[in-house]
Formats: structure tokens, C-alpha cells, sequence
């Protein structure tokens, strides 16, 4: 049973990889299709119904780009549709989010200090938030309230700060960053699925037909492209966010990433002034770094408060590994070679939070952590970083040992 964490660990990087991959492609072709359409250019001798044109070199060739708002004189044979970047992005980040949050629950998304709920229930609120948020989201945008641009993005950015502090008092700090940026992406792919691509499809199906599109489907389908084009950024940050416990662990965690989605609107900002040629907006990244600067402060102000599960409560998954034989070596073993760094206030020079949040300074910290001692310590030298610690072959032996004996011992993976 215990090579059941071998084959789960294998298949997180796996999807892992493959998130990673989709979300290349589709943030690549999102931005650039944001770039050639704010840098189209005008000239009387366009052919009819041409919007813009746009030369390009790239790959040794030139590429000449024409944009049809409505349709050329006679449509293509062959029509590229860029949609399952989206579609494979989205689907390979709910996978990740059920092999890594749903899976272990106990540790990674439920913390009893905050709401002490079962692993169904803390997993119901998580699929309700998430797919109820588009819901919310799609009824704005719908509503008299979205028919001006900037009030309707002033009022979503309130929704989202709302949902920042919600999830925080929800789940552990870095389950909320998470599923923050979760909300957002899915979002940003229902945006794709139920509104850009069917009004697409709809105004090819009018025209094939000879009939007039309507032009509310162009308007809706830019809008909700421009709402992606401006939550990219902050939902990279809050996807990379569970490495960096500085982001996630703090009292003021949700500020923080209120702030981060301000920092993506002036990043992008720059990039969408310069590609529509409108001028260079230097004072974007003046305002990002004040930002971020803000966000740095507020990491520190008051010290590290969580990062890991709660330290005095004990579940019955994890009950059998403080129980096993091995334990008490077990624990000397952690706390001489783990727990310099992996603590609240870390001993070891230049770390000020624990890597990645993980504190196993107690039993409970330590048993919570079991798969992951045994993965990064037992079974391989990940742990400690270039053995600073001078773990010995026999110290790992026990960790691997614990590990397997307590699982073999029952029904635990």
C-alpha cells in the first residue's frame, strides 16, 4: 500500500506538467491575439470589410494578418478555432485541485483553527464557491450593471476582494490563495466556453446563413475577453503562491491578494497601451512596485501566524503514525534534522517562514507531514537541501520504515 504514495506523487507532477503545458498555450495565444488586435493598423486600400492589417516577422518569414469584425466576401474552408487551450487548462487544474486538495483534505485544505468541518463538507463549499462564482459572476455581467466597462469591472473587483476574505475564512492560507485563483480561472474558461466561442459560432452560423449577426454577440464576447485578458496575471501569482508561505500565511493574506489583482491590471495596462501604440505609461510600473512593496510589508506585519494544520488537534488518519513503534525515533530524527527550518520562527540563517508553510515541530505536525517526510526524506534526498543537516542512511531507513510499517498496519495511503 505504502508504493501508493510513490504512484500518487507521480501522478500530481504528471498533471502537474500538463497544466503547466495547456497554460502555456493558452496564455500564449491569448496574449498575443490581445497584442494583434490592439495593434491593427488602417489603410484606405484595405479589401472590403477588413477591420485592420498587421505585418509580422517571426520563424525567418513575414506574416500578413488581416482582421474581418464581421466576415470576409466568402468564408474559408478552414476555420482555426482557439479554444482547448482553454478547455485543457481548466480541466487539468481541477484535476490538480482534487489530487492535491481534495485527496488530502486534512492537510491541505481544512485547518480546525479556522472552520473545523468534515472532508465532504469542506469539499462541497469548495465545488459551490467555485462553479456558484460563475454563476454570480455571468448574472453581473448580464444585468444593467454590466453595460459600462468600467463600472462593471470596479464592481467585479469588489466580488473578487469579498471572495479573497471568504476563502480565508474558510480554508488554511494557502487552500484559499488557491482557490481563489481557481474561482478566477474558472471563470476566465466559462467565459470561453459559454460566451466567446457559442457567439462565435453563432455569427460563422449567420453568415453561412446570409444573415445579419447580431451585433451584441462581437460586444459581449470582447468584453468578457478583455475581463481574461486582465486576470491572468493575478491568477499565475496565486497558483505560484503556495510555494512562498510569505503570500499566503499572514493575517492579512486576503489584502494581499486584493492587491495582486491591482498589480495585473497596471501590468497589463503597460503592455496593452504600448501594442495599441498609445503612448509608453512608465507610471504603471511605479504603481506596481509600490504594490508590491505594500504586499512585502504586509507579509511581516504581525509575524507568520499559520502554515500547516492545525498543531493541537490530531485526526484519526494521522493518529497511527504518533502510535507506530518508531515514533519517538522518529520525532528526534524530524526535530534534529527537519524542524531548524521547518518551524514558526526558523532557526536556520535567512529563512523567516517555514518552506512552503510546513511546521513539524509537534507530533501532530510531524504525523500530518508522514508522506511527505517519507517521500522527500525516506525514500529519496530531497530533504534536507544538500544534506546540511547530515541525515544518515540509517535515519532515513527509519523514516522510510515508519512510514511503511504504519501503513501496512492498516488502511492508510
Amino acid at each position: 500500500m505504502y508504493e501508493y504514495a510513490i504512484a500518487w506523487e507521480w501522478l500530481n507532477f504528471a498533471v502537474r506538467w500538463l497544466h503547466v503545458i495547456t497554460g502555456i498555450a493558452w496564455i500564449g495565444s491569448s496574449f498575443y491575439f490581445v497584442a494583434l488586435d490592439l495593434g491593427l493598423r488602417q489603410r484606405p486600400d484595405l479589401p472590403a470589410g477588413a477591420h485592420g492589417e498587421e505585418w509580422q516577422v517571426h520563424g525567418g518569414g513575414f506574416y500578413h494578418i488581416q482582421k474581418y469584425l464581421v466576415a470576409p466576401a466568402q468564408m474559408p474552408e478552414h476555420l482555426t478555432w482557439f479554444k482547448w487551450e482553454s478547455y485543457a487548462t481548466w480541466l487539468s487544474g481541477f484535476a490538480m485541485l482534487c489530487i492535491v486538495y481534495y485527496a488530502g483534505a486534512d492537510l491541505y485544505l481544512i485547518d480546525p483553527h479556522v472552520l473545523d468541518v468534515s472532508r465532504p463538507v469542506a469539499i462541497a463549499i469548495s465545488l459551490a464557491s467555485i462553479f456558484g462564482g460563475w454563476v454570480v459572476y455571468d448574472t453581473i455581467c448580464k444585468s444593467p450593471l454590466g453595460r459600462n466597462d468600467t463600472r462593471l469591472m470596479v464592481l467585479l473587483y469588489f466580488v473578487l476582494v469579498g471572495m479573497a476574505w471568504g476563502y480565508t475564512q474558510l480554508f488554511t492560507g494557502r487552500a484559499a490563495f488557491l482557490h481563489l485563483g481557481a474561482f478566477t480561472a474558472t471563470i476566465m474558461s466559462a467565459n470561453v466556453f459559454m460566451i466567446i466561442i457559442p457567439n462565435q459560432k453563432k455569427v460563422v452560423a449567420d453568415l453561412i446563413a446570409g444573415k445579419t449577426p447580431d451585433p451584441k454577440l462581437g460586444k459581449q464576447a470582447k468584453q468578457r475577453s478583455t475581463h481574461n485578458n486582465y486576470l491572468t496575471l493575478p491568477v499565475l501569482f496565486l497558483m505560484l503562491s503556495n510555494h512562498y508561505p510569505l503570500a499566503f500565511g499572514t493575517q492579512y493574506n486576503w489584502i494581499i491578494a486584493s492587491l495582486v489583482f491591482l498589480m495585473g491590471v497596471t501590468i497589463r495596462h503597460w503592455f496593452n497601451t504600448r501594442h495599441a501604440r498609445k503612448g509608453d505609461p512608465t507610471w504603471t510600473w511605479l504603481v506596481t512596485a509600490i504594490l508590491f512593496i505594500v504586499i512585502m510589508w504586509l507579509s511581516t506585519v504581525p509575524k507568520i501566524l499559520s502554515g500547516g494544520p492545525a498543531a493541537d488537534k490530531v485526526s484519526a488518519v494521522q493518529q497511527p503514525f504518533i502510535a507506530a513503534a518508531e515514533f519517538p525515533k522518529v520525532r528526534d530524527t524530524v526535530l534534529g534534522r527537519c524542524s531548524m527550518c521547518h518551524a514558526k520562527e526558523p532557526g536556520w540563517e535567512g529563512l523567516v517562514a517555514p518552506p512552503k508553510g510546513v511546521m513539524l515541530e509537534t507530533d501532530g505536525q510531524i504525523a500530518a507531514h508522514a508522506r511527505e517526510i517519507y517521500l522527500q526524506a525516506g525514500r529519496s534526498h530531497a530533504m534536507p537541501p544538500a544534506n546540511v543537516t547530515a541525515i544518515s542512511s540509517e535515519e532515513r531507513q527509519l523514516l522510510a520504515k515508519w512510514y511503511e510499517n504504519t501503513v501496512k498496519g492498516g488502511t492508510i495511503q
